[in-house]
């Protein structure tokens, strides 16, 4: 039986520049127009409503202040014209939001352009913060609109999946590079609530980053539902994707908070893990249905115990969407979808029941004597309680006993059938869904059906309540992080220096020029470290001591020539091959706070041996915004990834 499954269409956050589009992997161009037009409906119906709105509190305000009774009358037929206005809006926006034509294409989400210039801001901190050419780094620039400009439209596939983590995972070296951890800058992150489409902004990247973390796990939504379900392996496949999006919205729920968003608040993230989880369940059930071939008793108890777990996780979504903040928030067709579900379930299970204690119990009297003490074990914890009445051994041993409580199962399940169609009608949304119109009415008049086989004329005894079954299933959803590591990336900027040293947060006076002259004693001082080579010492009245070198120094250029990156011997061997004149060396000096960090990791540096370049890049994706009482642990963490390999003291350390 195949089911129509909740997807969420979220939106990416808005990109500033409009730039030729490289095909990249994972990317459809194509899709884009369709969604703008899509999100500028939306956005167009959230003004007219926000404009209602007004107009219907002024009324209001005028009516409770008027004493005049024409004047009342004017104002309240004025409210009865607003108000259904706001109704006739609410209900387009509604069904728009509902819309998912537009989504069963190849690719998904896409917003607005942001009126801010990223690039411009780029170019700024480069100049400003690095004291170097920007014109220099076009090439990166233009690399990271275009990557930013092409997740806007993933494909709903893999390759999309890696193309978003791949952004995501480059914003933690944009937020390295260029945004300080004290100083709030003026660059505005955009989103559009995915299902009201009212704008949100924030100065923050850690808003974007939580953007694309949502989108991450509404992809997987769309994912999980494209997956064809009629078969074992398109369900494992859904499975999967359902418990991936779980995972993002859980682990953006955790690690971030105060989003503008209502779509990244607390209750929203909690309600949507619920909805992954649920989803989850349902497919297990469906695979189930898949794979009970026979007609053993203890596998259609096994069947009702499922249906009755997704029965009870669809009810405990509907309870967190009919929250104060939630209903307001969740469509009203969401809502709707979700108590069809929870009833449609709970038919199921009764009816499963029923078809166990009816049709299947024959087989179990045939079988032999450890099998049916399988069967009475099955169902003795079966129910939430034991029933009053025959004892359960009792009724597994009276045919007319079953069919009694078989029909008993049988009513609950009609009644939980008519529930669901009725709260089905009721959605016009739903209402046009035929697949689903379709599944409600064979379903119901199965069971419709089955009650009537077991109906009897001269049964004149009234039907007994049916007990409630006990909820199980034999695969709980696994809700994982996502698994960032995955997608590898490289620092796009990295051509400004290594992190370590050339961050937003170091500060670092000017660019100076040092002439070094060598003497018949060298250049008297002494080199540490790779990448950049640190001035670790410099001996007094000697020739780098003359020309103004200091301890503390970092080299980033010989002769011109970068040296960033480059190694401790390398840097010797500059230094060594100078001609006469001497070398001219480019260094810069750390003076902010962190410069004592620095330098207290070098004291450490030997516990550190080798852990930099073996780090994996998962370490550098930890971003935890939500509690100020986790700063420290957060600085720690990111802190380490700032630490330098220098190798052997003896290798890394000598004087020149």
């Amino acid at each position: 039986m195949i089911f129509t499954y909740l997807i969420i269409n979220y939106f990416i956050p808005s990109v500033p520049l409009s730039l030729a589009l490289l095909f990249l992997q994972g990317c459809d161009p194509l899709a884009q127009t369709q969604r703008s037009k899509l999100q500028h409906r939306r956005a167009r119906i959230n003004q007219q409503i926000n404009k209602e709105m007004r107009m219907r509190a002024g009324a209001e305000n005028l009516f409770r202040a008027t004493t005049n009774n024409k004047v009342r009358e004017t104002v309240a037929l004025e409210l009865s014209f607003v108000n259904s206005n706001l109704q006739l809006l609410k209900e387009e926006l509604e069904e728009l939001n509902s819309n998912m034509e537009v989504y069963q294409t190849d690719s998904c989400c896409e917003t607005d352009l942001s009126q801010y210039n990223v690039c411009l801001f780029l170019q700024d901190f480069i100049c400003e913060h690095y004291g170097e050419d920007s014109s220099l780094y076009d090439k990166e620039i233009k690399e990271l609109m275009e990557l930013r400009q092409a997740m806007r439209t993933p494909s709903r596939n893999q390759a999309g999946l890696e193309l978003l983590m791949e952004y995501y995972n480059q914003l933690y070296y944009l937020d390295q590079r260029f945004f300080p951890p004290h100083r709030n800058l003026g660059v505005h992150f955009h989103w559009y609530d995915s299902l009201t489409g009212v704008p949100s902004c924030q100065r923050a990247l850690a808003f974007e980053k939580g953007s694309v973390l949502f989108n991450i796990g509404a992809l997987y939504t769309q994912i999980g539902a494209r997956q064809d379900r009629s078969a074992t392996a398109g369900i494992e496949r859904a499975i999967d994707a359902f418990q991936r999006a779980a995972g993002a919205f859980n682990y953006l729920k955790e690690n971030f908070s105060n989003a503008p968003s209502l779509d990244m608040s607390g209750p929203s993230l909690c309600m949507l893990v619920q909805l992954m989880v649920a989803q989850v369940q349902e497919c297990v059930f469906e695979r189930a249905t898949l794979m009970t071939q026979g007609t053993h008793f203890i596998s259609q108890l096994c069947l009702a115990q499922e249906a009755a777990r997704v029965s009870e996780v669809y009810l405990l979504v509907q309870q967190t969407m009919t929250q104060p903040l939630m209903k307001d928030y969740v469509p009203f067709s969401w809502a709707s979808m979700v108590q069809v579900k929870s009833e449609h379930f709970c038919a199921l299970s009764h009816y499963y029941t029923a078809v166990a204690l009816c049709d299947h119990m024959s087989s179990v009297e045939e079988d032999e004597e450890h099998q049916q003490a399988e069967a009475e074990k099955a169902f003795f914890q079966f129910y939430v309680s034991t029933p009053a009445g025959p004892s359960l051994r009792q009724v597994l041993q009276d045919t007319e006993k079953r069919r009694k409580l078989g029909k008993a199962h049988l009513r609950r399940a009609v009644i939980r059938h008519e529930e669901a169609m009725r709260v089905h009608g009721l959605c016009k949304i739903l209402r046009k869904m035929d697949i689903l119109q379709d599944v409600l009415s064979l379903t119901h008049k199965r069971s419709l059906d089955k009650y009537s086989e077991l109906d009897r004329e001269d049964d004149f005894d009234e039907t007994a309540e049916a007990p409630e079954i006990q909820s199980q299933t034999h695969q709980k959803p696994d809700i994982a992080p996502p698994n960032f590591s995955a997608v590898q990336v490289s620092d796009i900027f990295q051509r400004l220096g290594p992190l370590s040293v050339f961050c937003a947060r170091a500060r670092w006076g000017p660019v100076r020029l040092i002439c070094l002259q060598r003497k018949e004693s060298g250049l008297g001082l002494t080199l540490r470290g790779d990448s950049p080579v640190l001035v670790a010492g410099v001996v007094p009245g000697g020739c780098a001591a003359e020309a103004g070198l200091r301890e503390g120094d970092y080299i980033v250029a010989v002769d011109g020539q970068d040296c960033k990156w480059a190694k401790h011997s390398e840097v010797v061997n500059m230094l060594k091959s100078c001609s006469d004149r001497g070398a001219e060396l480019s260094v810069v000096t750390l003076h902010s706070h962190d410069t004592q960090v620095l330098n207290a990791k070098e004291n450490t540096r030997q516990r550190l041996l080798g852990t930099a370049k073996g780090q994996s890049s998962a370490s550098l994706l930890n971003w935890n915004r939500k509690k100020k009482r986790e700063g420290s642990s957060v600085t720690k963490r990111l802190g380490s990834t700032f630490s330098l390999s220098f190798g052997s003291i003896r290798e890394a350390e000598a004087m020149y």
